[in-house]
């Protein structure tokens, strides 16, 4: 009867077993199982690294071809636009409906977007055909960083940050040499259609290896109103940061209802959050001092990278005379320098007690090349490479720095909204970044007819005038010092937690924030 009684006991019990075992699944998670997921998410995040910089030395010549200057920023604010409202949205989803799925949906839209880019006839179905583009693209680096964070500690991330590094440098160099190339020899459309078989090979990574990687479902609620209104106030505010000083006057009409229609619908938004059951913005979640104030370190740090990506190759064909292919080659460093300091914060946050001091000493050397730009914006093209460069690695300490400190600083059930919340803001203020920069350059350039029919026409038609192109992208590099600066203000700020390790990652439960200092 006894043994009779353990078996009905073990039975009775067996219908239990499943959930605790597949709680613990990740805890079965070898290193090679780890690194097998980590590998097939490095096509993800060179697709995603090299969407940012393959597109900006093609800018000029696609703005010659459809005989628009002025609304050229828009190919990337209209990426930024949707890449910003959805990035929150996928990491509910992703909790929802499991990591994998939604990566291959993720996938899908931003093949199909590079494909209506790609056949875009002219500047306005360019700029649906990116906006498209930007709701896959708003989840590739974000639902990245979910799944590493499902299987990876915070102290150990650093060990796989050579991993990424490889994807950073190939797409840091790839896509600045590719787009010039495209540009120049082929045609721009070249430039999307790239995209198309990454996409694909992609999906199919994403298929195969992830598999095995553990899920966390949770039930959210959509908040598809919050984010609506949230691209109603945003768009406004941007069409007055581009129009404002070039199709019109900065306190003409137009603009100040633009701007007032933007602070209309921004107190919408936030009277919004505050009633709604579960919000696009979790109130809760910024109010974590880490997650804050990490967010806006790395907003400011993105912000500034995804601006002076943009501008840069324009720089360099007015002021130093470079050809799309060799403006590609010189945005290089800036790109693909971030990855040293990448690396070199992730080796920071495995061995130091005080990992922060890595970000913050390159902040501010990278502050400083910046503000020497600002002050010498006619330097000689070595020169303004090594002051780049400079800069490219003090960026690129941020980026695992404020990454890993904010899933570190949430329970593990929260690290996809946080994670989600965090690429906002950074989308929100690259789109900002690149608005500002770009009513800048139309400003100091100037509302002519002649400036949509080629870099050479314009610079010989704005010589003629006596612009000194080098003092009108002085105040692009002071803009993008500005940014910096804040950057290395939040980060200071930014409270610098104890990471939990070494362990599997979904063994530990992080204790409540005021426990945790």
């Amino acid at each position: 009867m006894s043994p009779s009684a353990a078996a009905a006991k073990q039975k009775r019990q067996s219908p239990a077993d499943p959930p605790p075992a597949k709680s613990k699944e990740p805890r079965r998670l070898s290193h090679a199982d780890v690194r097998t997921i980590f590998l097939g998410l490095m096509l993800t995040i060179f697709l995603g690294a090299i969407n940012q910089t393959i597109v900006a030395t093609a800018l000029p010549t696609i703005g010659r071809d459809f005989g628009d200057f002025e609304n050229l920023s828009w190919i990337v604010t209209a990426y930024l636009l949707t890449s910003t409202a959805v990035a929150p949205l996928f990491g509910k989803l992703s909790d929802i409906y499991g990591r994998r799925a939604v990566m291959l949906a993720v996938l899908g839209a931003f093949v199909l977007g590079s494909a209506a880019c790609a056949l875009a006839p002219n500047m306005l179905l360019l700029i649906i055909g990116r906006a498209l583009q930007g709701i896959g693209g708003g989840g590739l680096l974000p639902l990245a960083q979910i799944i590493v964070a499902d299987v990876i500690t915070p102290r150990e991330r650093g060990r796989y940050q050579a991993y990424a590094s490889v994807a950073w440098v190939a797409a840091g160099i790839a896509g600045p040499l590719l787009g010039g190339l495209f540009a120049e020899h082929l045609h721009w459309a070249w430039i999307f259609w790239i995209n198309v078989p990454l996409g694909l090979g992609a999906a199919l990574m994403t298929y195969t290896t992830l598999r095995r990687l553990p899920r966390h479902e949770r039930p959210h609620k959509l908040d598809l109103v919050g984010a609506a209104l949230l691209m109603a106030a945003a768009i406004p505010l941007l069409l007055a940061l581009t129009w404002g000083g070039a199709r019109y006057p900065w306190f003409s009409p137009p603009i100040l209802i633009l701007i007032g229609s933007s602070c209309v619908l921004s107190a919408a938004f936030a009277w919004h959050l505050t009633r709604a059951p579960e919000p696009f913005l979790p109130l809760p979640i910024l109010a974590n001092q880490v997650v804050r104030w990490g967010t806006a370190a790395s907003s400011c740090a993105v912000g500034t990278s995804i601006g002076l990506t943009i501008f840069l190759p324009l720089y360099y064909e007015l002021v130093h005379k470079l050809s799309a292919t060799d403006s590609g080659l010189a945005l290089i460093p800036i790109v693909a320098m971030s990855t040293p300091g990448s690396l070199l914060s992730g080796r920071a946050m495995m061995y130091m007690r005080h990992y922060k001091s890595v970000g913050i000493v390159g902040l501010a050397c990278g502050s400083v090349a910046l503000i020497a730009l600002a002050c010498w914006p006619d330097l000689p093209l070595a020169a303004v490479i090594v002051l780049t460069s400079i800069a490219g690695v003090g960026i690129g300490t941020i980026y695992p720095l404020t990454t890993v400190s904010v899933q570190n600083a949430v329970p593990m059930h929260q690290v996809g909204t946080a994670t989600g919340t965090m690429n906002f803001f950074r989308a929100l203020n690259s789109a900002l970044a690149v608005a500002v920069m770009g009513a800048i350059v139309l400003a100091g350039l100037g509302a002519v007819p002649e400036r949509g029919t080629g870099t050479s026409n314009l610079a010989s038609t704005l010589a003629a005038r006596g612009l000194d192109f080098a003092l009108v992208f002085r105040w692009v590099f002071a803009a993008a010092a500005v940014l910096l600066v804040l950057g290395l203000i939040c980060l200071i700020i930014m409270e610098e937690r104890p990471l939990r390790g070494p362990a599997t990652a979904a063994n530990v439960t992080p204790p409540a924030p005021p426990s945790a200092v």
